[in-house]
């Protein structure tokens, strides 16, 4: 199973995505502050990250370009409950693997996830 890093600033969307996650076997670390999750990422195997888009401090765009740089090939989903072409078409550029719309029903995101786990077995398998 994967290590997911869950980063969304309304802790009760974090520990319920944690929840769904964790019930199909992933080991999932939720945050709510943007530093401590790119710090988290520095220094720990993280296999899929799940980022809204607004936050606090930083921009999901934001983090997903700092994740880029510590991790360039992770695999990365944005959920945001504003919705605009221009995060879109910028997360699409950063090699955002799915954005989705909040709120995102469970099993949307436990195959999105699923996808995307797959997807990255078949990339190494590729290697």
């Amino acid at each position: 199973m994967a290590n997911i890093l869950v980063l969304d600033d309304v802790g009760d969307a974090v520990i319920l995505i944690k929840k769904i996650l964790q019930k199909k076997g992933h080991t999932v670390f939720g945050f709510t502050e943007e530093e401590e999750a790119i710090q988290f990422t520095a220094h720990h195997p993280v296999d899929l990250a799940i980022l809204d888009i607004k936050l606090k401090k930083m921009g999901g765009i934001e983090v997903l370009q700092e994740l880029r740089k510590l991790k360039p090939d992770l695999r990365v989903m944005m959920l945001t409950g504003y919705p605009t072409l221009d995060t879109a078409r910028e997360a699409l550029r950063l090699g955002v693997s799915e954005y989705c719309v909040k709120p995102i029903e469970k099993e949307e995101l436990e195959q999105k996830v699923a996808m995307m786990l797959m997807a990255k077995e078949r990339a190494g398998l590729d290697a």
